[in-house]
Parts: structure tokens; C-alpha cells; sequence
């Protein structure tokens, strides 16, 4: 099993967290990962995106130029990384803030509206949760458990009353992409 991705978004959208959340859960499901993050001086508001691996075999480096999977968060990130998906891939675009569709026709796209979702859930944080619903949803790159213990070690205990938060958020993403 081998999972590239590029997540892309503005800086504050948690497009780090959800790499660092994916590589978390992989490295505790005994999987090889990394995880390189990349973003603006300016960071919120910025660009941010990071490359996230995960194998059951060595990752000879964590530099990605094309990827398995692209989280585009908003319309810069789209322009920049739609290319990057691998023929056959996932791209997941954040529908609630990106109006173009994707221009590909020879990957999968996942429109998921991560806004919407958060904003019901009153909560404008948790967007970045939705889209990783979404992704844990369409690729099962790790299970939705070993993301949750990730998140409460990121989090710690002090702040492990929004664990539930986040899971409903991941949940909504996931059956985002069901329908």
C-alpha cells in the first residue's frame, strides 16, 4: 500500500494539521510516513501545503512532484497542484470556496463542501476535518480510530472535549462523497 499527497490550501485552513494528523496515524498503524511541510512567511492567510506518504514499504524521499491525491482547499491551490495528480487519482476540492470544477477528466474528483459543513456544525474551524473525511473515506489510507488518537495526542487532554467535534466533522465529510 502506498498513498502520495499533496494537501494545499491558505495558511489557517489546517491543511498542515491534516497532514500531520494522516502522518500520525499511519506511523502508529506501523506504516513507513512522511510528512513536508511547505507555506508562506506570512502563514495565516498564506499558502501552506504539505507532501504526507504513506507505505508499508521505505519512502526513499519526501519530496512529491506528482501525487496520488491533491486536497486543494481553495482556487490557488487548485491551479497550482490539479496537475500533480497521478492519471487515475483523487483530487479533492473544497466546493464550498473553489466555484471552477476541475479540468481533468482522467482522475477522480471528490467536490466536498467543507464551509457548509462546518458552518453546521458551528464551528468554522473544522473544515479541514470534513475534506480529511472525505479522504479517509474515498482512499482508506488509515482508519478513522488511528486519525481520533492522533488528533487527542496533537490536541492533548486539555483540549480533548473537541475530539467529538472533529469526529462528527469527519464523518460529514465521509458521507459527503457517499451521495
Amino acid at each position: 500500500m502506498l498513498w502520495t499527497n499533496i494537501f494545499a490550501g491558505f495558511g489557517g485552513q489546517g491543511v498542515l494539521l491534516i497532514g500531520q494528523l494522516l502522518a500520525l496515524a499511519g506511523m502508529n498503524e506501523g506504516r513507513e510516513v512522511s510528512w513536508l511541510p511547505s507555506y508562506g512567511p506570512e502563514m495565516r492567510g498564506g499558502t501552506a501545503n504539505c507532501s504526507v506518504v504513506v507505505s508499508d514499504e521505505p519512502i526513499a524521499s519526501p519530496v512529491l512532484s506528482m501525487a496520488d491525491c491533491v486536497i486543494a482547499m481553495n482556487t490557488p491551490s487548485l491551479d497550482k497542484f490539479e496537475s500533480c495528480v497521478n492519471p487515475g487519482g483523487k483530487l479533492f476540492i473544497n466546493s464550498s470556496i473553489i466555484e471552477k470544477k476541475a479540468t481533468r477528466t482522467d482522475i477522480d474528483v471528490y467536490y466536498v463542501p467543507c464551509n457548509e459543513i462546518a458552518d453546521s456544525l458551528q464551528n468554522p474551524k473544522v473544515g479541514n476535518m470534513a475534506m480529511l473525511g472525505a479522504y479517509l473515506e474515498a482512499t482508506k489510507a488509515v482508519e478513522v480510530k488511528s486519525i481520533l488518537d492522533a488528533l487527542l495526542y496533537k490536541l492533548g487532554e486539555k483540549k480533548a472535549k473537541f475530539i467529538p467535534l472533529n469526529e462528527k466533522a469527519i464523518q460529514m465529510g465521509a458521507e459527503s462523497i457517499r451521495k
